[in-house]
């Protein structure tokens, strides 16, 4: 048995660590979103592929679910003093990451830099990239178009959003291992963890040659809600669906996998807050469970909970129409 999870930052990551703790060695891929890998001082930072990395390796921040813990800040006082721009703070431990990956990167790919991250850091589970290749996500606002960072972290998700591009796209192919993980015989599941739809998982499916396999599965695809209660969990994903005329709502979410996204989705786990919410939801299978994830138990029992669904739910692929 194999898994495949989708994943972009805390959200994703959590799960995927709950997923991680349940499986046996090697049973797990979590395919990363880069669309919000970016160079900052010159330094290639991929910053969901860190958040899962560094959770899955025990070693992450977990108040605030990115970053190291025990982390310290010394270069950014010193960049300050200096009058270097410190809107993106990376920390002294951190920074060791995005050197030894910008050095690597001038004759090894991504996905070989990450997995051998991942091992040094005693991870047990395949991570790898959605794609070798540069895909940048640039965010049309009210305010102009701006890079992914300078809307999420510069401008605090504060500009309305009107559109997404993910430039390089076009040319992007997926990692070798997110095409191993897709054909592989023994897949059992595909898991789409709660992280924002728009951000972390639409750039996933969208790599070139993605979308046909998916359409062509023989095994469900599950979804996780990442919005509780009308809000997102963390991030801006509640934010963009509004501004995108969307109602904030685990309903809302299964249309989008359900239609929106070429009937991507089979099925979908959704809060136990929201439970009164399940009969509005005509197109997917649905399961009702707890999926805060407050500490490693909450991860391992969702993650228990999002693969006995999965075994109960039956796949319905399409036929492939052409570029979403």
């Amino acid at each position: 048995m194999t898994i495949l999870a989708l994943a972009g930052g805390v959200g994703g990551a959590k799960l995927a660590d709950g997923l991680a703790a349940i499986l046996q060695p090697g049973e797990l891929t979590v395919v990363v979103n880069t669309g919000d890998d970016f160079e900052h001082f010159g330094l290639h930072v991929s910053p969901d592929i860190d958040t899962v990395t560094y959770t899955l390796a025990g070693i992450n921040n977990q108040e605030q679910g990115w970053g190291l813990a025990g982390e310290t800040w010394s270069c950014m006082a010193a960049l300050e003093r200096l009058g270097g721009e410190t809107w993106f703070r990376l920390g002294d431990h951190d920074l060791a990451t995005h050197l030894e990956r910008t050095r690597r990167l001038k004759t090894e790919t991504l996905s070989a830099v990450t997995a051998d991250f991942a091992v040094r850091l005693g991870i047990k589970q395949h991570i790898v990239p959605m794609s070798d290749e540069p895909v940048r996500t640039m965010v049309e606002t009210d305010r102009g178009n701006m890079p992914f960072q300078d809307y999420f972290v510069r401008m605090a998700c504060a500009p309305a959003v009107k559109g997404l591009t993910f430039n390089g796209l076009l040319q992007a192919r997926p990692s070798p291992g997110f095409l191993g993980a897709l054909n592989d015989p023994a897949l059992e599941a595909i898991v789409i963890c709660p992280s924002n739809p728009f951000l972390s998982v639409l750039p996933i499916i969208s790599v070139n040659g993605v979308l046909p396999i998916l359409c062509k599965r023989t095994v469900p695809m599950i979804v996780v809600s990442p919005i509780v209660g009308g809000k997102a969990i963390k991030g801006p994903a509640a934010k963009i669906m509004g501004e995108f005329g969307m109602q904030a709502s685990c309903v809302a979410v299964a249309g989008y996998y359900a239609n929106d996204l070429l009937q991507m989705a089979d099925g979908i786990v959704i809060d136990s807050e929201d439970a009164a919410e399940a009969i509005r939801i005509k197109d997917l299978d649905v399961h009702v469970a707890d999926t805060i994830m407050r500490n490693r138990d909450d991860k391992a029992r969702l993650a228990r909970e999002v693969l006995d669904f999965a075994r109960h739910v039956a796949p319905r692929p399409i036929p492939y129409i052409g570029p979403l």
